[in-house]
């Protein structure tokens, strides 16, 4: 595969001729430069007039390789060829090198241009291009193509440290100034004269004999990379980049250079602005076609869905405005935007209810450009390059209410859009007063969330981590906060203004009609749903019989009681229950129908006893008519697992129904709709472990060690003592 360079315009705020004077003390060899052991001019060419000035050197480099490569390549140098051109009625140096050793196995060529800066006659302007194609080289490709790419950043680093070191040279020498070359009077006068001499050193036989040794594509490569017809506006000084994005290596800027210099050709005068560019490099890990590939599919939904004009259009719905515990509050000690979010006090199923999926992605990408644009703001206001915001994510609160299935299923679709159009825009993430509930949201986002990213999720597990000021504490939210900054409900001084969250009062709620015609992509709580639909009549209960062969994984379930009252309990049986065939119980196997007998027949056999041949893991609650409920249970056994719905009877009348009156009368029906999932115990270890491994101030929470956890996420409710009975027995038997 060939690898391409491409810099950055690199200023040099010298005259040219100051410049070339220092440019010319490198030669014969600089001690700056080890890696060139010796140079010498195979030829040198004057025009008449004075102004063109060629020279041809073979330099002998001294490569560090491995020295197995070197006994290999029956070596000691390797020579490589640079013809510089020097004009001074044009004030350019134009440099073209390329190896000659192993010619037929590897091809280097390497493009170089000193121009007059276009705006500041006063300043010279610096450009580099180069190509690196390794066709066979001793079974080593990949070696040598790591050595050349390593030596040939070395040299680009220290390029510019060597020509200030000779401009201060000449500076002690008392030469701060070069006069600019004048033309002969004789040759200024005659003008058709100095055109035929351009011509004469153009078509110089020798001359053609010269390049005949250098057509390797380098003319292809002078024209495509350094061509003076190239849009100025692809270009990219390297001070620039520094000031305004931050410090790159100097591949990294070339990968840059390139991008930006393709999306200007495809997208012409609506190409993306620098930090945009730079941050889709990021996410591809610097690989030009893939963030190339990334940044235009990005372009394509923006264009598709209106986001550019999301600031000026968005209207912050009032409920939104009223209950939405997030917002926008000052910065961070790097300069970064601080986004602070109270998940834990928000009614996540209120606000999806009220404002639909598509309100909510609206709501996010109003977010997300918001802090793209005070990112840009503190860049300019600071003068130093900021491309990311930070969040502070306030967990306290957060139980499995929040893991209301759509509710989970839209973010899981908004990280989706989040990570394919706004990569690289979230610096930190401080995540404070995480309940043990935290490791299953964790584990049911974090596939969906690219590896850099989640290394940028920071959680505080300080054993003060619930005291009233735990955010002043060494390695608290001071370290990264600013301590007037910090919201009074995190024991700071500072008033933020963002909303507390609550409880959406249904009054906002959007109806039935509306919610399902959300046109946003992803479930919606309707028939047409992942939830499925049971009635239960007096008497009757509905199981789902898990098999659970994975000790440690979690169980959760979420439903919503749409008529009536029921009981919800969970049960875990000694033995195995035989599955029977069509049974509608089984793991993913539903056959949901209202008055379907074999729907509601139990999996506990008749005469089994609660702690011998079952157990209830999880206490009975009731759920009344109207309520969401949403659990989870940590599993310690291999075997078969209930999830148990029976119908409530809400007290004893006077007169019993008979079974008639119970099936036929609507309202004497109990109806529910549920969802449950169950969670790998590797991705759910691997969440807990790094929850627990953290002792103080704020770790990377997507590094997980390799510690068994034991701690078991409920829904609130204590666990029945049968559970604990059982184990005892169990145990006695073994």
């Amino acid at each position: 595969m060939v690898q391409k360079y491409q810099s950055p315009v690199r200023v040099y705020k010298y005259p040219f001729e100051l410049l070339m004077r220092a440019y010319e003390m490198r030669f014969p060899t600089c001690e700056m430069i080890p890696i060139i052991i010796d140079t010498e001019i195979l030829e040198e060419d004057v025009s008449p007039e004075g102004a063109v000035h060629m020279v041809d050197r073979r330099a002998k480099l001294n490569v560090e390789v491995p020295y197995l490569l070197k006994k290999i390549m029956g070596v000691e140098y390797l020579l490589f060829r640079q013809r510089n051109t020097k004009d001074l009625r044009a004030r350019t140096l134009r440099i073209e090198a390329w190896n000659e050793s192993f010619e037929n196995r590897v091809e280097i060529n390497e493009y170089c241009v000193y121009s007059v800066h276009p705006e500041n006659p006063e300043w010279t302007c610096f450009e580099q291009s180069a190509e690196l194609d390794i066709k066979n080289f001793f079974g080593f490709e990949g070696t040598a193509e790591k050595i050349a790419i390593k030596e040939y950043s070395k040299s680009i680093e220290k390029s510019k440290d060597i020509m200030e070191h000779f401009i201060n040279v000449l500076a002690d020498q008392g030469i701060k100034e070069v006069p600019q070359w004048v033309e002969p009077e004789q040759i200024s006068n005659l003008p058709e004269q100095h055109h035929e001499v351009k011509i004469e050193i153009a078509t110089d036989p020798n001359d053609k004999l010269r390049r005949k040794s250098s057509t390797k594509g380098r003319d292809q490569l002078m024209e495509n990379s350094l061509g003076d017809n190239q849009d100025p506006t692809s270009k990219l000084e390297q001070d620039y980049i520094q000031m305004f994005l931050g410090k790159l290596e100097p591949m990294q800027e070339s990968r840059l250079v390139q991008l930006k210099k393709c999306m200007t050709e495809l997208q012409k005068a609506k190409a993306p602005p620098d930090p945009v560019v730079l941050r889709f490099l990021r996410a591809r890990d610097f690989n030009v076609e893939k963030a190339r590939e990334m940044l235009s599919a990005s372009l394509i939904w923006r264009k598709k869905h209106g986001v550019d004009k999301i600031l000026s259009e968005y209207q912050v719905p009032v409920v939104v405005r009223d209950y939405f515990p997030g917002g926008w509050y000052h910065q961070d000690k790097d300069g970064r935007p601080v986004f602070h979010l109270r998940l834990g006090q928000m009614d996540v199923k209120g606000i999806v209810r009220s404002i639909g999926e598509e309100g909510l992605t609206k709501l996010t990408l109003h977010i997300c450009e918001e802090g793209l644009r005070l990112s840009e703001e503190s860049s300019h206001r600071l003068n130093k390059p900021i491309t990311t915001w930070s969040m502070i994510l306030d967990l306290d609160g957060l139980n499995m209410r929040h893991l209301w299935r759509p509710g989970v299923k839209a973010l899981l679709h908004i990280i989706e859009i989040c990570e394919a159009n706004y990569p690289e825009t979230l610096g930190r993430v401080l995540i404070i007063r995480a309940p043990r509930v935290f490791p299953i949201l964790w584990t049911l986002v974090c596939p969906l969330i690219d590896e850099t990213s989640r290394g940028k999720f920071l959680f505080y597990a300080g054993t003060d981590g619930r005291g009233e000021n735990f955010a002043l504490h060494a390695g608290g939210l001071k370290d990264y906060i600013p301590e007037e900054r910090i919201p009074d409900w995190l024991g700071g001084p500072a008033n933020t203004g963002i909303p507390e969250g609550g409880l959406v009062p249904k009054s906002f709620y959007m109806s039935p009609q509306e919610f399902e015609k959300d046109q946003s992509p992803g479930p919606h709580l309707l028939e047409n749903s992942c939830y499925n639909s049971i009635s239960l009549n007096k008497g009757q209960v509905h199981e789902v019989l898990i098999q659970n062969q994975d000790k440690g994984s979690v169980i959760t379930w979420d439903f919503d009681v749409m008529r009536h009252d029921v009981v919800f309990s969970v049960f875990r049986t000694k033995d195995n229950v035989k599955v029977k065939a069509n049974t509608p119980t089984t793991l993913g196997t539903f056959n949901i129908g209202v008055n379907s007998d074999p729907e509601h027949h139990t999996s506990i056999g008749r005469g089994w006893k609660e702690g011998s041949e079952y157990f209830r893991v999880e206490a009975p609650i009731v759920c009344h008519d109207g309520e969401s409920i949403q659990g989870s249970h940590v599993t310690q056994y291999v075997g078969s697992y209930i999830l148990q719905w029976s119908y409530f009877e809400r007290g004893v009348s006077g007169t019993s129904q008979d079974m008639w009156d119970t099936i036929t009368h609507p309202q004497h029906k109990a109806k529910i709709m549920f969802y449950y999932e169950v969670l790998n115990s590797l991705d759910y270890k691997g969440s807990m472990t790094s929850l627990q491994s953290c002792q103080s101030g704020f770790s990377n929470i997507s590094k997980a060690s390799g510690q068994q956890s034991t701690s078991g996420v409920s829904s609130g409710v204590s666990s029945n003592l049968s559970e604990c009975t059982a184990r005892n027995q169990e145990a006695a038997e073994s």
